[in-house]
């Protein structure tokens, strides 16, 4: 896709940059501690692995496009660690333990295995407490042009982790028929064990 251009995606930048925003004050809020590390799971370009850097976070962003990751090095902030890797295969890549991982739009891509293995390698990432936040695509009668995910199988994903909310996310920004997907934040913290 980013070979041909089609990036529908990053249109949905500044609607949901802010809500980003306010999900990461509240985390922030809600710690025992300040921000530690985060890894934003499938960063593409880097459109809101920055968002994290700005409010305290020692940012990582991850994805399998080569392309991408260039564009995110090359747009900065320096501060920001931006790796080639794959959301499937995480524990490999060395990329230590986080506090904090973001996905937004990677995980409703993937088929159930792939899913199961971004899961598994998120958990093996994790430091006790650790928090883990979702925004998703539902699945709509639109699943051949628009991916979507369902809570069950976004939960099937990661076991070990407790659901702490659900919230609708914005569409403004959204084109047909990505706005037809009621798309959710998942907001999830690892339990102990």
């Amino acid at each position: 896709m980013y070979r041909l251009g089609l990036t529908p995606w990053e249109r949905y930048g500044a609607a949901g940059g802010a809500q980003l925003g306010t999900l990461l004050d509240r985390e922030a809020k809600e710690r025992p501690t300040a921000p530690g590390r985060a890894l934003d799971i499938g960063c593409g370009r880097g459109q809101f692995t920055p968002e994290l850097a700005r409010r305290g976070w020692e940012a990582v962003g991850v994805d399998i496009v080569p392309r991408a990751i260039e564009a995110a090095r090359r747009q900065g902030p320096a501060e920001i660690t931006y790796v080639l890797g794959d959301a499937t295969d995480l524990e490999p890549a060395g990329l230590g333990t986080f506090d904090l991982f973001l996905d937004i739009g990677c995980l409703q891509g993937l088929d159930t295995g792939q899913r199961a293995a971004e899961g598994r390698g998120v958990t093996a990432l994790a430091a006790p407490g650790a928090t883990l936040l979702i925004l998703a695509f539902g699945p709509s009668r639109y699943q051949r042009l628009v991916e979507g995910v369902s809570r069950a199988q976004i939960e099937a994903a990661f076991p070990g982790w407790e659901v702490l909310s659900v919230e609708d996310a914005v569409t403004d920004g959204l084109g047909w028929p990505m706005n037809q997907t009621s798309p959710q934040w998942y907001r999830f913290r690892r339990t102990a064990g």
